[in-house]
Order: C-alpha cells, then structure tokens, then sequence
C-alpha cells in the first residue's frame, strides 16, 4: 500500500521495497522505500539536486533517502488519486509550457524559437509525478507503465491547458516486487487503465489548485516551442 504525506515543502511516496523508475540525469531503477517531490525557492540554481533532495527531506524529518523530483510549486497546491491499488500524486507547474509548434497554444515563441541552452534553468514551473502501483513489475514493464503515465499526463494536459508539458517535467514510477506479478501495463490492462485514471484525476486536480494558466507559450514566463524543422521521408 503506498502512502502519500506532505511536511515542510515536501512530498513523499512510501511503500517497503519499492522498485522505481525515475526520469532525470540522476534517474533510472532504483530499490527504496520512499520517492520524494520537493519544492525549491525562487531563484533556485544549485547544481547539485540530489545533495540539494537529501537535504530538504531530512530537514522535513524523512530519514529514509529516495528519489527526489524538484519542482518550483508549493507542495500546498498537490493533488492525489488512489484506486484499486494505484496511488498517484502531482504538482502542475505551467510558468514554463512547451506545445507543438504551430498548435494554437504555441502562438509566437519568444525570440521566434526556443533558444534556452540545455541545462539552463527552466523558471518555477515543471509537472512532476510519483505514482505506486502494488504490482510486481519486471524493468520493461515498469517502462511500459512509466509510457503510460508520461502519455497521459500529456493528453490530460492538453486537454485542461492546450499544453502538452513543460521543459522540466519529471515522473517516478514505483512497483511493489511482492505484489501480483504483472507482466502488461499498457492502456488496455487493468493496472494501465486504473493508472491512467488515477494520473488524470490527479493532474486536473493539480492544475485547478493553481488557479491560472498561461494563455499560450508566447504569454507564459518561461515558454518554449520547438525551433528544427524536420524533414518527413519515406521508409
């Protein structure tokens, strides 16, 4: 059973034995009990974020270490989903949008494309997820469930905001090896369809609690659209 708690800007996820994907430089599979969200202060250029994590989580009284996902939202504005096993918690951080270029949502980038170096800072903003499922997955699985989530957080999104993201968005993805074996988590089993549920609710929850939302990437404060133009060939 994973259990969602919030204490001094941080969020954290918690089941024994966990077994987690997570997105991000610092990611991959990992064993631990806990992942963690953690607001950062505007202004925020440290370069060390999982020393940064560790310390905010200890400083929250969370011995345990884990995952960490930053994020410039107050943990004050997460929202979670529970169902059938599944628990899903989000924060929706829009003051850095991206959206198709051409989309409605797009309108003008500014400077005409998206020229933030890789690495820079992408402003308080970013969609993060932990989400526990109390399945047993193997890697690939949990890469399928991870697919998954990503997938439809980007239609919820869109849905709710016309964005598909932001430039800094994050996902953990937790599977209990104790539970049911699962060897699927695609849209059309049961695990896949109760996680996509839970990721949709949560993640509208999310973005209500913000209580605005940028008109367009133009008009958002840290937006980016796509500047290549790719060439379409036949295979």
């Amino acid at each position: 059973m994973f259990e969602a708690e919030r204490r001094d800007g941080v969020c954290r996820l918690a089941s024994p034995g966990t077994r987690w994907l997570v997105t991000g430089p610092e990611g991959g599979y990992r064993q631990a009990e806990v992942a963690y969200n953690i607001s950062v202060p505007e202004g925020f250029d440290r370069e060390d974020p999982a020393a940064y994590a560790a310390e905010r989580r200890r400083r929250a009284g969370f011995e345990a270490p884990g995952p960490g996902l930053l994020t410039g939202v107050e943990m004050r504005h997460a929202r979670g989903a529970r169902a059938d096993g599944v628990c899903v918690v989000a924060t929706a951080g829009l003051s850095n949008p991206v959206a198709l270029a051409g989309s409605e949502a797009a309108g003008a980038a500014p400077g005409g494309d998206d020229t933030r170096p890789d690495g820079a800072s992408p402003g308080p903003g970013t969609v993060n997820l932990l989400v526990g499922v109390d399945r047993a997955l193997a890697d690939g699985t949990l890469a399928t469930l991870l697919a998954t989530v990503v997938e439809t957080k980007a239609a919820t999104l869109q849905a709710a905001t016309g964005f598909t993201g932001t430039t800094s968005d994050a996902v953990a993805v937790g599977c209990d090896p104790d539970g049911t074996p699962t060897p699927f988590a695609g849209g059309a089993t049961t695990v896949g369809r109760v996680t996509r549920a839970c990721v949709r609710q949560a993640v509208e929850a999310a973005v209500e609690a913000r209580g605005s939302v940028p008109d367009s990437v133009a008009g958002a404060e840290h937006g980016a659209v796509p500047a290549a133009t790719p060439e379409v060939f036949r295979v």
